[in-house]
């Protein structure tokens, strides 16, 4: 009989770049809805997900990329191959995400001074619907993720998208019950 061998870790990493694609479809798919869904309800919350969505967007495609680096050959000149590749998209997710997080700061602060009306119901289906796409995408690459900082990056990115829509669909709420606009700056 002869022995079998199979590349577990080449495995793993079609595993990832599957699980990255398929993420990165899902929340560029949702991206639209949401921006669609803040500009028609005057949501800044939404809008600011939304944003945060396109960076998981960008995030999720340089993961991606990453991983299909990662899985190159070594080369001569690149004895330990591209891995590398994948803990700098991990750095590269991390920045985004604090970048990301400014930006929603300071165009919260300046809607402060003028607070618009915002759609409360429309506003909570649409972070409703943006917490169940995240959802879905954490659970896709908590699946894959296995020892990959790349797949953990990309899935704290997502983690931290919902954790956004849960803070939207708040806003909704208690512009629902209350009316306060604040609530959604």
């Amino acid at each position: 009989m002869g022995h079998h061998e199979h590349d577990h870790t080449a495995d793993a990493r079609e595993g990832n770049r599957r699980a990255l694609a398929l993420v990165l479809a899902l929340t560029a798919s949702f991206t639209v809805v949401e921006i669609i869904g803040g500009i028609v309800t005057g949501s800044l919350a939404l809008l600011a997900d939304a944003g945060h969505m396109l960076s998981d967007n960008l995030s999720l495609g340089v993961a991606l990329f990453a991983a299909w680096l990662a899985g190159r050959p070594a080369t001569p000149e690149r004895s330990f191959g591209y891995r590398r590749a994948e803990i700098l998209a991990a750095l590269a997710n991390g920045v985004t995400l604090v970048a990301i997080s400014v930006w929603v700061f300071v165009e919260a602060y300046a809607r402060l001074s003028e607070p618009t009306e915002v759609l409360g119901g429309p506003m909570l289906a649409v972070a409703t619907l943006g917490l169940l796409v995240n959802a879905a995408g954490a659970a896709i690459l908590y699946r894959s993720g296995g020892e990959s900082l790349n797949v953990e990056g990309a899935l704290r990115h997502v983690l931290a998208d919902a954790l956004g829509s849960v803070g939207a669909m708040a806003a909704a709420a208690t512009i629902i019950l209350t009316g306060w606009r604040y609530a959604d700056p």
